[in-house]
């Protein structure tokens, strides 16, 4: 089998922290992304910011991803961060190639939901 090398691929931080962002939404039990300071300053500016509650750290091929969210209340903590952290991983993985060496979850808050009338 002959193997061609046309260059190199680079995948931005911003994008992995997409990713990132959106498989943990996927997760029964996430309520929102935590964006800070900054990532709140920019939604009331009116850009949605994907990466929101994300930060990403990438060290050639190995990434190290930090989530912080708020879930909802009433969900078993551990139960949702495992699935969160299986998803992000896989998903990061699969879409980038690259290998996923931490996702850590940090959970900023809960979330409770108002009764509807």
């Amino acid at each position: 089998m002959e193997e061609k090398d046309y260059g190199q691929i680079k995948i931005s931080e911003d994008v992995i922290g997409t990713i990132a962002n959106l498989a943990a939404l996927e997760i029964t039990g996430v309520s929102q992304m935590h964006g800070g300071l900054t990532g709140n300053i920019t939604e009331m500016l009116g850009k949605k910011s994907f990466t929101k509650g994300v930060r990403v750290e990438l060290e050639e091929e190995k990434v190290t991803i930090d989530l912080y969210l708020f879930i909802d209340y009433g969900v078993v903590i551990p139960d949702v961060s495992w699935k969160i952290q299986e998803n992000v991983k896989s998903t990061v993985e699969n879409m980038t190639g690259l290998n996923v060496e931490l996702v850590n979850v940090h959970i900023e808050g809960i979330t409770f939901q108002k009764e509807e009338e």
